[in-house]
């Protein structure tokens, strides 16, 4: 007996999550950019540098591109690039290391730089 009365089958905590094995995780990644090759949905750019942080100048940057909804795909930090793009709400910048199948498919365009692409051929080639 418990003072204010008890739940029979109270909720508990669950984990739903569940483990993805490596080789699984790399075929995704192939596969979903395979399909924006496909699409026509990737863009390479020789590089991505801006002297000043404008958000200006990357709006212009995406619309030149047709970009509405990206995500751009870094070689290395390049925080010009990040602070400039951080105020767009449908713009995502992310380190080639950090790349991930879900936000690939979330982002219509996936814009990414030359050396992104070489780290990432490095890593899933």
């Amino acid at each position: 007996q418990w003072k204010g009365g008890g739940v029979v089958f109270a909720p508990k905590p669950r984990d739903y999550s569940f483990k993805l094995n490596k080789k699984e995780k790399q075929i995704a990644l192939k596969s979903v950019l395979s399909s924006k090759v496909e699409n026509n949905k990737l863009i390479v750019l020789d590089e991505l540098n801006f002297d000043e942080i404008k958000t200006k100048s990357m709006v212009n940057v995406l619309n030149n591109l047709n970009a509405n909804k990206a995500l751009i795909v870094l070689g290395e930090k390049n925080d010009n690039v990040y602070l400039s793009a951080r105020n767009i709400p449908s713009v995502r910048t992310v380190q080639s290391n950090s790349i991930n199948v879900y936000d690939i498919l979330k982002y219509d365009t996936l814009v990414l730089t030359k050396d992104a692409v070489e780290k990432i051929e490095e890593v899933y080639a």
